[in-house]
């Protein structure tokens, strides 16, 4: 999405909560976070758009999130996209990714587990980067993929790659260059990714189901509706719910 010009918002980007009953997970790999709370309750925050060395109210932003981090005790953090501006990463060994990251995000109640998914300025750069495991071996807290489940006992995380929906990327780029290296066939990966998720939903067991990426399905924002979301997930989502 559009840069925000001088603020930064702690924001869900897709987030949608409903409760079912009914746990094998398709194709989507599964991470597991187990709840710390007698009660089973669970703390965490959800931060987007937010890759910028510490400018644009960037290092506020974070400075807010680690004094909530450490009254709420958190179990993870959630980032729904657009973690490196303007470009993604050039590479794993870009300088941007401990200089928005490491550096910004210092807060002890910060150091905790970042489950990450894609947006699409992330994914003009090169998208591998993000994806490599090698990045860890810089900061323990990175984990990032196109699209996965995160089991949190109680309430279960759907993370969505919702950039490769889009048309405008792929028709009017507007002299941006996109890294869709492991999307194309770009049909199949939609349809596969879709059947992936309605197949985990339907079989998910967890009191409460998060659906999380990167685009709005229905927004009163600037960007408005994501129109390729309304036609091709929120059915899937609304046939789950009723």
């Amino acid at each position: 999405m559009a840069a925000m010009s001088s603020f930064f918002l702690l924001i869900i980007g897709l987030f949608l909560v409903f409760t079912t009953t009914t746990t094998s997970f398709a194709e989507l790999e599964r991470f597991e976070e187990p709840a710390k709370g007698a009660d089973g309750s669970l703390s965490f925050l959800v931060v987007g758009d937010w890759g910028r060395r510490g400018t644009y109210n960037q290092s506020q932003v974070s400075l807010q999130m680690g004094k909530i981090g450490e009254k709420l005790d958190l179990n993870f953090v959630i980032s729904t996209g657009d973690n490196f501006y303007d470009n993604g990463l050039a590479g794993t060994n870009d300088p941007n990714f401990e200089e928005s990251f490491t550096k910004v995000y210092t807060a002890k109640s910060l150091q905790k587990q970042w489950y990450s998914v894609l947006g699409n300025h992330d994914y003009r750069g090169d998208t591998e980067a993000q994806l490599d495991p090698i990045l860890r071996k810089i900061d323990s807290r990175w984990l990032c993929l196109r699209s996965f489940i995160l089991n949190a006992e109680i309430a279960e995380f759907f993370f969505i790659d919702t950039s490769p929906f889009v048309d405008s990327y792929f028709n009017t780029p507007e002299g941006h260059t996109y890294d869709w290296r492991g999307v194309t066939p770009r049909n199949n990966y939609i349809a596969n990714l879709l059947k992936d998720v309605e197949t985990a939903l339907r079989e998910s067991s967890a009191k409460w189901k998060i659906v999380v990426g990167h685009h709005a399905i229905r927004s009163a924002g600037h960007h408005g509706d994501t129109p390729e979301l309304v036609k091709q997930l929120l059915p899937i989502l609304q046939v789950v719910i009723n």
